[in-house]
């Protein structure tokens, strides 16, 4: 993926045709580094979303709901008190880089109309949204700010003054000609797409590939011809936003043809944008507030998985249970051949179909009755602890399927659906309740996850162990139908009506390869089978079922085909 000045230009492109004029209703920080503007334009609201996250730096409309902080940060009090109410001038690109500047006309304390400029920079790890004073070009403040112990070279602290980012002395691919591009093409050093995505301003790695597959090879005509064209539909905002779904998924603002995969295509950009970048900067926030919590049930299953070795291996040393009652019977049998000293007997195997000779060894300080006794309680010592073994075994395999469920859970789990997994483990006693301050709220009912099929027929998925029993438990009738991964952990999908197609049956076992252990794995193995042959075992672990009357079906998720039922998600 490259969110490369191509694509800056299609949504700056859209912004200014959807929000020019917009008044700015409402403005939150949903995390450290993300804003949502709620604007009203033209008797419709939108949503705009600024990230500087590190990973994903973006901007673009938005459908996505976030959850707010209940106390706003810092950063975002401070553009509600220049920004709330102003109005959106424009919304402009620096020439073809990756900076977007949203011009906002407002008042100040006095009731002077003011302009206020919010700079994004997307910059990889060094992005960065910035609200700056333009009249005294002023830094006011920003989302991250860069002191200057973490740069020499450019700072950016309320007060000082706004500098641009360093320009990266590449040419303007709009503006530049035929004997230009050619007089910056070395065409004797070969790798055509590195040399255009090195030469000009704006060009991702996906678009610079996708311009010299476009072009004859070797024919420096065709490959201008290629690269003007493709600049003319960009220069004249003739876009068509794509993903396409293949080996590793790709976003890009124009048709990519060099690449294989399944196609989507979007009337929009920020549409792209939205189902592209769907949950993926929010999953990663949980997994880094979560990083420890993961990290310690890791410790915990690694331990376990050790525990389980040493106990098989203690369980194979207590088969000699029934070796230690043959020689205390032996022993018991033929006391009045033995005496006090003696080390061994030789004697018939009673036990043994072929009635062969025995030695059974002896300890030569005590008395016949007391060696007899001695291999007595050492074989009720191993039949103890081969019962103890084998229970101990059994526990701790359920214990480590059951936190594989809760880290399957949690990498992919919402801030609400991280809490409540933390409620849960509490409740099971893995971790420890933290000392209330307020009243503890009252407790809500689960609420998994509605899709609907292709079909229209309504799919339940639990994103959690208190939504998988809530809803195989107590949500699903008795004839519905239950999937779940076969001995992979993973959520609970009930279809919740008795008559269905087979493209809803497919969609619902895609749904539990999806929501699964065996997520990168293909030909993943999905049971079915209707809710009243599952049942949970009494003392069982949250999520833990057994279940028969199962058929089971081979899928391979598809993430094209989840983004689809995605986009059908029930209220």
């Amino acid at each position: 993926m490259s969110f490369d000045g191509i694509v800056t230009r299609a949504v700056v492109h859209e912004l200014q045709e959807s929000l020019t004029n917009g008044r700015i209703a409402k403005i939150y920080q949903p995390s450290d580094s993300e804003l949502i503007l709620h604007i009203r334009n033209k008797g419709a609201n939108q949503r705009l979303l600024l990230s500087a996250h590190p990973a994903y730096p973006r901007l673009h409309l938005t459908d996505a709901r976030a959850e707010n902080p209940l106390s706003p940060p810092m950063f975002c009090m401070l553009l509600r008190k220049h920004c709330e109410g102003g109005i959106i001038t424009s919304v402009r690109q620096v020439d073809m880089e990756r900076v977007v500047i949203i011009d906002i006309r407002g008042r100040d304390e006095l009731g002077f109309e003011v302009i206020r400029q919010l700079v994004i920079e997307i910059m990889g790890r060094h992005s960065n949204i910035i609200l700056v004073d333009p009249a005294a070009n002023k830094i006011m403040d920003a989302i991250r700010r860069v002191s200057p112990a973490m740069s020499r070279h450019r700072q950016v602290m309320p007060g000082i003054s706004y500098i641009a980012p360093p320009e990266q002395g590449k040419k303007n691919p709009l503006t530049i000609d035929r004997e230009g591009f050619l007089q910056r093409i070395q065409w004797n050093q070969g790798q055509m797409d590195k040399q255009i995505l090195q030469g000009f301003s704006g060009i991702g790695p996906q678009t610079a590939s996708e311009i010299v597959h476009r072009a004859e090879l070797g024919n420096r005509d065709s490959l201008w011809d290629s690269f003007h064209r493709t600049m003319e539909s960009i220069r004249e905002c003739r876009f068509s936003p794509v993903i396409i779904y293949g080996k590793k998924n790709v976003f890009s603002a124009i048709q990519l043809t060099y690449l294989p995969g399944e196609v989507h295509t979007f009337d929009h950009i920020g549409q792209c944008l939205d189902a592209f970048y769907l949950g993926k900067a929010e999953r990663d926030r949980t997994r880094q507030q979560n990083h420890d919590l993961i990290r310690n049930l890791k410790t915990v299953t690694d331990k376990n998985e050790k525990k389980i070795k040493k106990l098989e291996q203690e369980l194979l040393d207590t088969q000699k249970a029934d070796t230690y009652r043959t020689w205390g019977e032996l022993v018991t049998a033929n006391m009045y051949q033995i005496h006090r000293g003696d080390k061994e007997i030789t004697t018939i195997n009673y036990y043994d179909p072929e009635s062969a000779s025995i030695t059974i060894p002896l300890d030569p300080r005590w008395s016949p009755s007391e060696n007899a006794q001695r291999y007595f309680k050492l074989y009720h010592k191993a039949k103890s602890a081969r019962k103890w073994n084998q229970e101990q075994i059994e526990k701790t395999k359920q214990d480590n399927a059951y936190l594989e469920s809760v880290l399957v859970q949690l990498e992919d789990a919402t801030t609400k659906e991280a809490e409540e997994i933390k409620e849960e483990l509490v409740e099971e006693g893995w971790l420890k309740a933290r000392p209330q301050k307020r009243k503890p709220k009252k407790a809500e009912r689960p609420k998994p996850t509605a899709f609907l099929s292709s079909e229209g027929v309504t799919i339940f998925v639990g994103r959690n162990n208190k939504q998988n029993d809530y809803l195989t438990h107590r949500l699903a009738s008795a004839t519905d139908t239950w999937l779940h991964t076969k001995e992979i952990p993973g959520s609970h999908v009930v279809i919740r009506e008795k008559n269905f197609g087979e493209q809803t049956l497919h969609e619902a076992a895609l749904l539990a390869a999806w929501h699964s252990k065996g997520r990168e794995s293909s030909q993943v193995p999905v049971d079915y089978t209707l809710i009243k042959h599952v049942r949970k075992p009494s003392g069982g672990p949250p999520g833990f079922v057994t279940y028969d009357e199962q058929k089971t079906l081979f899928i391979t998720p598809d993430e094209a085909l989840i983004r689809k039922l995605e986009k059908n998600l029930q209220a």
